[in-house]
């Protein structure tokens, strides 16, 4: 990884940043929004490479290489794309503070990734400021028991364990970006994919040493129409970070300013769900993700049923115990240990009873310490006495429990 992109910030991105908001006034929403990072920028002007830099926002470049994005030349990635066009690409790039990274592939076909790892080599070394961005499909993505063609135009593999296998071995980069858009089709979300989806690639980035990065729908996707409220909003961010998530995307930023050049009601959701996260993302980025749970799902529920995970009654993780919700609301735990090597633990804890968001009624979660003071991060801590704790968590929203030493 570069030096101009830190990795120990929870960094929030937005994908396409419309060219014709490119000035101080929309950078300036931008950062008040909570953004640091804009994907798939293309051909940004130095004067507003300039005023990136100067409020913070790193650009991740697309077209400073040539890209390669399925279209039937799937398998002939080293044929259309030789090293050489890389060198010249990096012969005439201007480089700028702001460009945090060159885009080198959306949405790979594993039959490519071989020559992709090659390519990401020669981008390191031809752009030695920046690093290369490569994101994964998503696990509903076609595999190779559906069609011929359809195994070719997208995953290339027989699983989705399948694929990201093959990127860790081919690829080395530090992370696995993926997408994954759960309320495209709002009469049929798909949460409990969604939730394997972030279990695999967790699995892959605990094995690996990785981090996880995700991007997220934050509006309608392929001309579907989607209200993404700001619960739905909080389900996939929250979920996220309890899987281990580093950085958050979203697709994309013409969504968020309206066609008169004003913030609109989206760019307020997701400032109120961005002020959440951030508010405890420096707490949350000192630990690292060991482990995700479900606890207190029903039986017949999607989320455990679709992602491969046991609903367990209660968790006890030999220093909190029997974490639970007394009112019988679904929660999503995160195990976290600091990265500092000290083995303290916490808990990315997050009320997952209701991804439509709907429940008006909170989790009331308890739990058990022993003789130790307990911080609570993103929800007002109701009771403390024998070693219990009990606090209120509203539907979709997420706490970080830390022990205080």
């Amino acid at each position: 990884m570069n030096e101009r992109m830190d990795p120990k910030k929870l960094h929030i991105a937005m994908c396409y940043f419309p060219q014709k908001f490119w000035d101080e006034k929309h950078l300036k929403q931008a950062v008040d929004c909570g953004i640091d990072m804009f994907i798939y920028l293309i051909g940004a002007p130095r004067s507003f490479l300039d005023l990136m830099q100067k409020y913070g926002i790193g650009a991740i470049e697309h077209g400073a290489v040539p890209g390669h994005r399925g279209n039937g030349w799937e398998g002939k990635f080293s044929e259309t794309n030789p090293l050489a066009i890389y060198e010249q690409a990096a012969a005439t790039f201007n480089d700028h503070p702001a460009i945090w990274a060159i885009n080198e592939c959306d949405e790979p076909s594993a039959l490519d990734l071989p020559h992709h790892g090659v390519v990401i080599d020669a981008i390191n070394h031809c752009f030695p400021h920046q690093f290369p961005f490569i994101n994964l499909f998503p696990s509903y993505a076609s595999v190779a028991e559906n069609t011929e063609d359809q195994a070719k135009s997208q995953l290339g593999t027989r699983s989705y364990e399948e694929y990201l296998r093959r990127y860790t071995e081919c690829i080395g980069l530090d992370y696995i970006c993926f997408d994954d858009y759960m309320y495209a089709h709002e009469d049929n979300p798909r949460a409990g994919q969604f939730f394997d989806n972030l279990r695999l690639v967790a699995e892959a980035c605990r094995r690996t040493g990785r981090r996880m990065w995700c991007l997220l729908q934050c509006g309608e996707i392929c001309d579907l129409p989607a209200d993404i409220t700001v619960n739905k909003l909080r389900f996939q961010v929250n979920s996220a970070m309890a899987f281990g998530a580093e950085m958050i995307g979203w697709w994309e930023g013409s969504q968020i300013i309206g066609e008169n050049g004003e913030p609109n009601e989206q760019f307020d959701r997701l400032k109120t769900v961005h002020q959440e996260t951030l508010a405890v993302a420096d707490d949350y980025m000192r630990y690292r993700n060991v482990n995700t749970y479900l606890i207190g799902f029903p039986d017949g529920d999607p989320i455990p049923e679709g992602s491969h995970l046991e609903s367990l009654p209660t968790l006890n993780t030999g220093v909190y115990f029997h974490v639970r919700s007394e009112n019988g609301k679904a929660l999503c735990i995160g195990q976290m240990t600091a990265r500092d090597g000290s083995g303290k633990q916490a808990l990315w804890i997050m009320n997952a009873s209701d991804f439509t968001g709907m429940d008006e009624e909170p989790a009331y979660i308890t739990m058990n310490v022993r003789h130790r003071l307990v911080h609570i991060s993103g929800a007002a801590k109701l009771l403390t006495g024998n070693g219990t704790i009990s606090f209120e968590l509203p539907v979709c929203r997420a706490a970080l429990v830390e022990i205080e030493e």
